[in-house]
This record gives structure tokens, C-alpha cells and sequence, in this order.
């Protein structure tokens, strides 16, 4: 019905002309819903007016593509008010997570959400990554994380098989121990790798120290090929640092704000906690 620059006509036709004027200038999130009722969008603002004012006034730029769907897909605009941006924000993630919107990415889906898993095995380590670790339980494996973003995470992961398979002898698949075959895990074993880098690796992963990438380095050294690959293994090491202080000591820092006890996240906690830490440190003076 509506093509070309009549975007603001398509807005105005399925809401009401009197929709953005009726509305608060007030914190909340806002749920683009289809004929059927089902949520298609959830989003949060600072100000709902203006907010929603963006997806009527969008453009034909790129960057304005989403919302043009959104709209030209929607039957209605649900608005829920909250106390404060904060308060908005903790409710989108927990929208996001119980309704699944098929707009939504951050928060809806699991595979963002990885964690890594160590553990001891009969001939040496094993290192997991997965974005399930409640299918591992019988590899008895410590966890670590959850970690956004998946890219990072799992190069850090790539980055520790491969440096402790330098070390070691990686395992072929048929001397592993037995765990599910699920897309997107991987677990790796590795025979004889010195036996106080799992430790060190714990800590690594848990945000207490990085001296595992002194150890690596020590261990490194009295390996020709390692030798022989310096640049290859130095920027695996430089990765490696760079995540402990990008992202292991950040969550870290999250879990001590907010009070949580365990070293580890899962998933379905993370956004949420970083949020609460956020909202927290905005309320404190001179933070």
C-alpha cells in the first residue's frame, strides 16, 4: 500500500496519527507486535516519545533498514513504562529471553553466550567450549565465563588448545572422553601437558591472575617447533593477553560488584548483571 517516502504515511495508517503525541517523554520498553499478537520487537529508551519517533521518521539508509521492516511486519506498539533507563534496560533482557522476538539478537540466543570448561583427564587436560555446559555434567569440568562475544571467546579457546597442544599430544577423537556431539562445542584433550597449567589455567579463566602465560611462555621455550613458530605462538600469547584484560577481568569485576559469589555465569545471568552493575555504579556518587 505504502512505498518509496511514505514510510511516515505506513507509521502514522497502523498506530495513529496521535500516537507520538500521546506518548511520555518517560524511561520504558516497547514491544512491535503482528496481526496475531505475537512480539516481533522488543526495545528499551530513554525517552519513549523519541524513540519511537526514530522508527517513524527512518530513513532508506542501510542503517535504517531493521526498523522500516519492523514497522512495515507490525500491527501495534505495546509501551510499558519503568522507573529509570536502568529499570527498562534489565526489563528488555528479560523480555527478549522469555519471548524470543524474531527481530531481537542480543540476549535471544543461547550460542551467543559461551563458556569454557576444564578438567583433568586420565591421560592429561581437557578443555571445553560450549554454549551447553549443563550437557557435560559427566566430564565433572570446572566452568568459566559466560563470555560475550562468542568471536572472542572462541579465539582465546583456539588459542589455549593450541599452545597446550604444543605442550602435549592432542588426543584423537576416539581417545577422548565420551560427551555429546553438539554444534558449535568442541573439546579438545591433551596428553602430558604439564600438570600446573591446569591450575594456572583456572585462574586465568576465573579473572585472578595471568601468570598461566608466563608459565606457557617458559614451557614454550624448550619446544623447537614452538621455537621454530615463534610469531604464530607469540600472537596466540598477545590474543590471550589482551582477553584477560578485555574480557576475563571485566566479568570479574561484574561479579564483584554485584555481589555474585560463584566464579561463573551462566548464560541466562550475564546481561543482567553487567546491567545491575552498571545501574549500581550510576548510582553512586563520584562514580
Amino acid at each position: 500500500m505504502f512505498g518509496g517516502g511514505d514510510d511516515m504515511k505506513r507509521f502514522d495508517h497502523k498506530f495513529g496519527a496521535n500516537f507520538l503525541s500521546e506518548l511520555p517523554q518517560s524511561p520504558g520498553v516497547y514491544l512491535f507486535k503482528d496481526e496475531a499478537g505475537q512480539v516481533l520487537y522488543v526495545g528499551k529508551a530513554k525517552n519513549l516519545r523519541r524513540r519511537l519517533s526514530d522508527y517513524r521518521n527512518a530513513g532508506r539508509r542501510k542503517a535504517h533498514r531493521k526498523m522500516r521492516t519492523i514497522v512495515r511486519e507490525s500491527d501495534s506498539v505495546e509501551t510499558r513504562l519503568q522507573a529509570s533507563e536502568a529499570e527498562a534496560l534489565l526489563v528488555e533482557n528479560q523480555l527478549i529471553r522469555e519471548l524470543r522476538p524474531r527481530y531481537n539478537v542480543d540476549g535471544a540466543f543461547e550460542f551467543l553466550y559461551p563458556a569454557i570448561g576444564t578438567g583433568h583427564h586420565e591421560r592429561g587436560v581437557v578443555l571445553c567450549f560450549t554454549s551447553e555446559p549443563e550437557l557435560f555434567e559427566k566430564l565433572d569440568l570446572q566452568w568459566h565465563g559466560s563470555f560475550r562475544p562468542r568471536w572472542r571467546a572462541r579465539a582465546a579457546f583456539d588459542s589455549l588448545a593450541d599452545l597446550f597442544g604444543r605442550l602435549g599430544h592432542v588426543e584423537p577423537p576416539s581417545r577422548r572422553p565420551r560427551a555429546p556431539r553438539r554444534r558449535g562445542s568442541r573439546l579438545v584433550a591433551i596428553r602430558r601437558a604439564p600438570e600446573e597449567l591446569l591450575s594456572k589455567t583456572r585462574s586465568y579463566l576465573n579473572g585472578e591472575d595471568d601468570s598461566l602465560l608466563e608459565a606457557l611462555c617458559m614451557h614454550l621455550l624448550e619446544q623447537q617447533e614452538a621455537r621454530r613458530m615463534a610469531s604464530e605462538v607469540e600472537a596466540r600469547l598477545r590474543f590471550l593477553e589482551d582477553f584477560y584484560g578485555h574480557d576475563i577481568r571485566r566479568l570479574r569485576e561484574a561479579r564483584h560488584a554485584a555481589g555474585h559469589s560463584q566464579n561463573f555465569v551462566p548464560r541466562a545471568e550475564r546481561d543482567s548483571l553487567f546491567i545491575r552493575t552498571r545501574r549500581e555504579s550510576a548510582q553512586t556518587p563520584g562514580a
